[in-house]
């Protein structure tokens, strides 16, 4: 694979991160509105889907890694540490949001 192709794949791989980061942000945001407003249900599922999300990024994460792994190495770029930091805060705000919905739902 030459460097542009591999510089493709990398910016494929760092949308794909991105795209689902971005999704999973979204439902965590509508499941905390939900729990807020009391509706204990709807927020579950939606963290359930923010969750395969997450696992989808993930696993365009883990192409790239399995790649290093065989030696195949690609040159870091802003748009792929910008999908990793994505990633990082979404998944941290995750486990925060369930820790608040569990807390709403204690307290309703």
């Amino acid at each position: 694979m030459n460097d542009i192709e591999k510089q493709n794949e990398l910016a494929e791989i760092a949308m794909q991160i991105i795209l689902h980061s971005g999704n999973a942000r979204k439902l965590i945001d509508e499941a905390f509105k939900e729990a807020k407003a009391g509706d204990f249900e709807s927020p579950k599922a939606k963290m359930d889907e923010a969750n395969a999300e997450i696992v989808e990024a993930h696993r365009a994460q883990t192409k790239l890694i399995q790649a290093e792994a065989r030696g195949e190495t690609h040159q870091p770029t802003i748009l792929f540490n910008h999908a990793q930091d994505n990633l990082m805060i979404v998944a941290s705000e995750m486990a925060i949001t369930k820790r608040l919905i569990e807390i709403l739902e204690i307290k309703k």
